[in-house]
């Protein structure tokens, strides 16, 4: 039962990861919790672009936690601490059978989440609301379009109705044209303002880039804490608006992309 339980909180955890673009640099086995948490954040990440590759760890030459690889690597580990319980869980079975509800929950949780960031109801079973994810994900790398800011304007698009700052996010902007329609078409019989207002709860507006933290604490190096104190006020509350901080939510400096971060960062 505790295994089962461990598995389970794992898989919500990764799936609410993925969800927001958030990755771990370090997934050894000793910084996953037997309460489904993780620890060490030394080297971690939210997406800029949308690279399901991505590796945010400088120190992760061969891309063990990479953003794409994270589910399979919190499944390897839980198929370690299987192993060290199994004096405890006592047959072999038992401790398999656990494991083999870590893809089904993470699946399905999601799911829940990657339609509720397009304001639907999920329905697993329904196979064009899983191409629409599949395939908005796909168009996300392809034109390396920035996650954060992409699915934000996709709220305010379904509130306004006008999808093209939605558009010129990609760098091909008549190939996100067909997804749009599709999207159009399967949230047609929904409220748009409920639907809006359920992807606005859904979808921050801030994320810890990490060109917001290196600012932060290059000022706090030299005294200056007030970067620290917006950054920690901001993110407490990462969906409200805070609109004397909007330059926060704006695309990264290019700069940012030369920033790399380590298990000594």
């Amino acid at each position: 039962a505790l295994l089962h339980q461990v598995v389970e909180r794992t898989a919500v955890m990764l799936a609410h990861w993925q969800a927001v673009g958030f990755c771990h640099g370090v997934m050894n086995t000793d910084n996953m919790s037997i309460l489904g948490l993780t620890i060490d954040y030394g080297p971690f990440q939210f997406l800029d672009v949308f690279d399901p590759g991505h590796i945010c760890n400088h120190s992760d030459r061969l891309g063990r936690y990479a953003f794409d690889r994270q589910p399979d690597i919190a499944h390897w580990n839980l198929y370690a601490l299987a192993q060290a319980l199994l004096p405890l869980v006592g047959e072999q079975q038992r401790a398999l059978t656990a494991l083999d509800t870590f893809k089904p929950v993470f699946d399905h949780h999601r799911h829940r989440l990657m339609s509720a960031k397009l304001g639907l109801v999920a329905d697993p079973q329904n196979p064009s609301q899983r191409a629409l994810i599949a395939d908005i994900a796909m168009l996300l790398a392809k034109n390396r379009v920035d996650h954060t800011i992409f699915w934000r304007r996709l709220s305010r698009a379904v509130a306004s109705g006008h999808f093209e700052p939605v558009r010129d996010l990609f760098l091909d902007r008549a190939s996100v044209d067909p997804w749009i329609l599709l999207y159009q078409e399967q949230t047609s019989h929904t409220d748009k303002a409920l639907q809006a207002n359920l992807m606005l709860r859904t979808n921050p507006k801030y994320v810890l880039r990490n060109h917001l933290a290196e600012s932060a604490i290059a000022a706090a190096k030299q005294k200056d804490f007030s970067g620290v104190a917006t950054l920690l006020r901001v993110l407490q509350a990462p969906f409200d608006e805070h609109p004397d901080c909007d330059e926060m939510a704006g695309f990264p400096p290019e700069w940012a992309s030369a920033i790399e971060i380590s298990c000594i960062s």
